[in-house]
């Protein structure tokens, strides 16, 4: 594959597959992070939330099986390959969720609603990789760097496998395979989502699209010549790299980003065609199209402080145990229910 194809196109093909499978599951399997949020919140419903742990379970193991088999090394991720800034993780995670909540949707569900027809979306698209690139490489990157500074090449442990095997001598593999069947446990703990094999399955679909995303661009970093970063599936910064793709196609490579990031507009678009649910849309209030494009213009720089968007933080740097995961996460959860409140209540106590 790499002979025919090259480097570059073959990580962009295996986003793409990976990016179709996301895409698939938002629009079928109704995989969204802003739902999840609002089910448990405000719908006496967890089933979604739940399909969350059965993703992110189902990447911890599938990684760490493939750290076992030699088939990925996290420490080559941006995840453990940084230090961690906890500062940064928390004030972009909560930067992240309150914008979330006010587009109503993460930078994967918007493009899995664009795949739909949702015109609303490609604007909120647009806006948020804009804003990232503003902060990550444009006019604010020195100050970002000067606030949060990052430091390449971490020694100490970034993560909870490292932890255990520098402190306690146990295996990064060992670690994730007990903590990923806890996770996925907690998913199945309740009977309504054991009864619901729509949720368990779609989540696993989720979980196993990252764990391809890490063994894929591993595979092709190590067995080919020409170097690709080791990544998986995020999507903020890579709605960026996309968006420069788009204009420097003639001078420039695929990647993987690029790849997944069309792959989920794929999928989407697919899933919403099966479903008999694609149709063209656009906002007619020209105030709520103001406040999704405030809540993109925040979830830009959000996800680039905390090193990762729902996806990014919530399931991928899940998947190597990173310490930034859980607490990205707890924090994005924060900022959306703010988020929630204000748009459904209102700030002003009850009556």
């Amino acid at each position: 594959m790499l002979e025919l194809l090259g480097e570059a196109n073959t990580v962009a093909l295996i986003g793409l597959l990976g990016g179709i499978a996301l895409g698939l599951a938002a629009r079928i399997g109704r995989f969204c992070t802003l739902g999840a949020i609002e089910d448990v919140l405000y719908g006496s419903d967890d089933r979604r939330m739940r399909m969350w742990a059965i993703a992110i379970g189902v990447a911890i193991l599938g990684t760490h099986l493939a750290m076992g088999m030699d088939l990925f090394d996290s420490g080559q991720s941006a995840y453990l390959d940084r230090v961690w800034n906890p500062v940064g993780t928390i004030i972009g995670g909560l930067m992240f969720g309150y914008g979330m909540a006010m587009s109503g949707n993460c930078g994967y569900g918007a493009l899995a609603r664009l795949g739909g027809g949702d015109l609303r979306s490609f604007v909120i698209v647009m806006v948020m990789g804009l804003s990232a690139y503003f902060v990550m490489s444009g006019p604010l990157a020195h100050a970002r760097v000067w606030l949060f500074p990052v430091e390449l090449g971490a020694t100490a442990p970034q993560g909870l496998g490292q932890l255990l095997q520098v402190h306690m001598g146990a295996a990064p593999v060992v670690t994730g395979l007990v903590v990923g069947a806890i996770v996925i446990a907690v998913g199945l703990a309740s009977a309504e989502m054991r009864r619901s094999p729509k949720h368990i399955f779609w989540g696993a679909v989720v979980g196993l699209a990252i764990v391809s995303g890490w063994i894929g661009t591993f595979w092709v970093t190590t067995t080919g010549f020409e170097p690709e970063p080791i990544e998986t599936h995020s999507f903020v910064a890579p709605i960026g790299d996309t968006l420069i793709y788009v204009m420097t196609a003639s001078g420039n490579t695929l990647s993987f980003s690029v790849g997944s990031v069309v792959g989920v507009m794929i999928g989407a678009a697919l899933g919403s065609y099966s479903k008999g649910h694609f149709r063209w849309e656009a906002c007619e209030d020209p105030r709520e199209l103001r406040r999704q494009i405030g809540g993109a213009a925040l979830m830009g720089p959000g996800a680039i402080l905390a090193v990762g968007c729902s996806v990014g933080q919530g399931i991928s740097a899940f998947s190597t145990l990173a310490f930034s995961a859980p607490v990205a996460f707890v924090a994005i959860f924060l900022g959306a229910g703010i988020g929630l409140k204000q748009l459904i209540s209102g700030f002003s106590p009850a009556e």
